[in-house]
């Protein structure tokens, strides 16, 4: 006689449930995380900001999370305490930052300001809301990066053994929403509203509204602990210090982290710049020009859970890894050539560079469930989002010099919120090369991953679904 107890895991609809209100909580963050780039000119305009003060805000983002290990200490709360308490610690650390990114950019800070020591300079002449809005963002970041793992962790305790590629690719494109709208909808509130603060504020009622959601996950979460503890299924050893360590000895997990922020330094920090870029190459106009990055993130939407779950069902996870990196190196490549300026050519390296956008996570967060044990999944997250952090950190602060330095061509004079305004003009070039260079790099370190999962057996390249 067979008896087996379910949990509340093995009913398909309530995992899918618990997935969808985790997935609205990344959406909502995620706006808040790109809903600047569309205003690029404008930032630059209305706040004064230079193309290099707008890489140092965008580059914010992981100033506390690489240089105050953040993100690593972010991990081990997530393997000491769980996902629920972390969830909701990082949600409200997300607001705290949110609320003082808003209030930088809503130009109530006036002036520039150096930092030096002795006689070091470290920061020229540099706009004091420039730099608290990157003090905004740097605390966003880190529970940005701290929800973000906390989201993978949950998704994979709920769908181990069963469809987790597919679900986390579907978590992974739900996010890619809140980057969809945050290319949609600043440009109409600020023509709207004539204020570049807008958007974040829209973010901060995201945010709350996405507290809330999490609450509710969390009384689901808690119910299957207790249903787990009454069937007898034993969690794993909870975490220990040196897990670090043993981490940090496996060749596999570095591969996957440099890969990581190779191809998400072609990525991120190019959708920062992409309307800009867009407006100055292909002479799209500023209100037209956010929906074209737009449509990266919108094909990822649908394409990231498509490859999820091919991965599930017939694996090759390192090699779609390597396929979405020689695409992103085409697409970056084509970019650079100045005679491919045309409007239908920009869609389409943009559609392009979403199915790379779409294979990499796909394959590559379920890949890190392979190779590391789930009682040290949050840790071994965590790291891999710190190296990440680097390249979200360093990679626009050198494009937004590297424009500022090599690429300006001229000024020319628009209408922007009302008014004449002169703005700069670059030529991307150079910007859209060293993109396509990270993602050579990535190539190299994919196929280096997919030789370490032949000689080691981790299954990278066999299906995640289980007999069930």
């Amino acid at each position: 006689m067979e008896q087996i107890q379910k949990t509340l895991r093995d009913a398909k609809g309530m995992r899918w449930l618990v997935l969808m209100l985790v997935s609205f909580t990344m959406m909502c963050m995620y706006y808040l995380t790109d809903a600047m780039a569309p205003l690029q000119q404008y930032l630059q305009a209305d706040l004064h900001w230079s193309a290099t003060e707008y890489g140092l805000f965008t580059s914010g983002y992981g100033w506390f999370n690489v240089f105050l290990l953040m993100l690593v200490f972010g991990g081990m709360i997530l393997d000491k305490l769980g996902t629920r308490f972390t969830g909701i610690l990082a949600i409200l650390i997300m607001l705290v930052g949110a609320l003082i990114k808003y209030w930088a950019v809503a130009g109530h800070i006036n002036g520039t300001v150096t930092i030096a020591v002795g006689s070091f300079e470290i920061l020229g002449a540099t706009s004091r809301s420039a730099l608290m809005a990157g003090l905004g963002f740097a605390i966003f970041g880190v529970g940005c990066e701290m929800f973000g793992i906390t989201a993978n962790k949950a998704v994979v305790r709920w769908f181990k053994g069963k469809e987790m590629a597919l679900a986390i690719g579907l978590n992974t494109s739900t996010g890619r929403i809140g980057t969809a709208l945050a290319m949609f909808t600043p440009l109409p509130l600020y023509n709207l509203t004539k204020s570049v603060s807008t958007p974040v504020l829209l973010s901060l009622v995201l945010l709350g509204l996405g507290l809330l959601v999490f609450c509710l996950f969390n009384i689901f979460d808690k119910r299957l602990d207790r249903e787990e503890a009454a069937a007898g299924i034993q969690s794993n050893d909870e975490f220990k210090f040196s897990d670090v360590t043993e981490i940090a000895k496996n060749r596999a997990f570095w591969y996957i982290a440099i890969l990581c922020v190779l191809f998400y330094s072609a990525v991120f920090p190019f959708i920062k710049f992409a309307t800009n870029l867009i407006v100055q190459k292909f002479a799209v106009s500023d209100t037209f020009a956010g929906y074209i990055p737009a449509l990266l993130p919108a094909s990822a939407l649908l394409l990231t859970p498509l490859f999820g779950g091919i991965s599930d069902k017939k694996g090759k996870a390192a090699s779609i890894m390597i396929l979405g990196a020689i695409l992103l190196v085409c697409v970056h490549l084509l970019f650079s050539i100045p005679s491919l300026n045309s409007f239908a050519v920009a869609i389409g390296l943009v559609m392009v560079l979403g199915v790379a956008f779409s294979l990499v996570p796909s394959a590559m967060w379920p890949s890190v469930a392979k190779i590391i044990p789930h009682n040290k999944l949050g840790t071994a997250y965590a790291m891999i989002f710190w190296v990440q952090n680097w390249g979200l950190m360093g990679v626009p602060l050198l494009i937004g010099y590297v424009l500022d330095k090599y690429c300006i061509i001229g000024t020319a004079t628009k209408m922007i919120g009302g008014k004449e305004q002169i703005v700069t003009q670059y030529n991307y070039t150079l910007p859209m090369l060293i993109f396509a260079c990270f993602g050579v790099v990535a190539i190299l370190f994919a196929f280096l991953l997919k030789h370490e999962d032949a000689k080691k057996g981790y299954g990278l390249e066999r299906p995640n679904i289980s007999n069930e």
